[in-house]
């Protein structure tokens, strides 16, 4: 994948460092409109593919709704509620956290993490920010009479499903299949795919599975990210929006008018996706006002604002 330059980190009148990376910003009909690097090379969505496993889940029978739906297709903060949710999604499946398979970790909110460690707790599955989906992927397989010792097989049927969800949606085959961080299979598509995907999702008509998903993620947008998290704050301030962060600097949104854009950022870090993020949809013609601060990333010298980071691209039409 070619990347381009996307984003500056400006220190007083200083240019310190630079971010480079690929965006694919979609319409509604899913057709790229607008493109930096290559966007239509294979990347790894990483936690931005999680609304699709939801989807695959929900289409095999998954019966969650609202904020348990939300908190599958989360990368959660591990507060309180968070956990207490995956509990119950394990609850109703009749299974205990014995069954979570996601690599043991702590919470990802530093006030979570910092309680935790305080109370005396330790790593557990359960605290990753995986385990909503995990667990959900448990109840789904338990619907469905499918193993449960073997379901993050990337033959088990569950992670078939998960995978032709994400082909369906995105419109392209898999090209490339590895492991993410908590132990799923992952699948490579092309950042015009994914983007095309999270229009399709936003957009997906009353009644549909596609739609249930889009709306527990844009109704209960606490329960996929958490407290202070962009990727909540971005579908508070963009009604009717989903949003999805993932590792290694993706970032992806669909628009309930089926525009979408998505968003690598090549050296991995979060810094720059939701600066980079924000000015993509601004360029697309969205009014961004309401979401002006997640695009705030201050750089800071002595604990005070010395400067910012800048979008620094230029979308070249398609």
């Amino acid at each position: 994948m070619m990347h381009e330059l996307v984003a500056e980190v400006w220190r007083g009148d200083f240019l310190e460092s630079v971010h480079h990376g690929t965006v694919a910003a979609v319409d509604a009909d899913g057709r790229l409109v607008f493109g930096v690097g290559q966007p239509e090379a294979l990347a790894y969505p990483r936690s931005s593919n999680k609304p699709f496993q939801a989807l695959a889940m929900v289409r095999n029978g998954l019966g969650l709704d609202g904020e348990l739906l939300a908190l599958a297709c989360a990368s959660h903060s591990g507060e309180p509620f968070h956990i207490e949710g995956v509990r119950r999604i394990l609850a109703g499946a009749g299974l205990t956290e014995d069954a979570l398979q996601c690599t043991a970790d702590l919470p990802l909110g530093e006030a979570a993490m910092a309680d935790l460690l305080a109370a005396g707790g330790r790593r557990a599955p359960v605290y990753m920010n995986c385990s909503g989906k995990h667990a959900a992927m448990l109840a789904t397989c338990v619907a469905n009479g499918w193993s449960t010792e073997d379901y993050l097989d990337v033959d088990h049927p569950l992670q078939l499903a998960a995978r032709a969800a994400l082909e369906d949606l995105s419109g392209e085959r898999v090209g490339s299949i590895g492991v993410d961080g908590c132990g799923a299979p992952l699948f490579a598509i092309s950042l015009t795919g994914l983007a095309r995907a999270f229009g399709r999702l936003a957009a997906a008509s009353a009644g549909t599975h596609e739609r249930r998903v889009a709306d527990a993620m844009s109704r209960h947008p606490e329960w996929v990210g958490g407290t202070g998290r962009d990727v909540t704050d971005l579908m508070r301030g963009l009604p009717g929006a989903v949003a999805k962060d993932g590792a290694e600097g993706v970032y992806a949104i669909g628009l309930p008018d089926g525009s979408a854009v998505a968003v690598k950022i090549a050296d991995g870090s979060t810094r720059a996706r939701p600066v980079v993020l924000v000015a993509a949809l601004r360029r697309l013609g969205v009014d961004v006002d309401a979401v002006a601060e997640v695009a705030d990333v201050p750089v800071l010298g002595h604990g005070q604002r010395v400067g910012e980071l800048r979008p620094s691209f230029v979308m070249v039409a398609a």
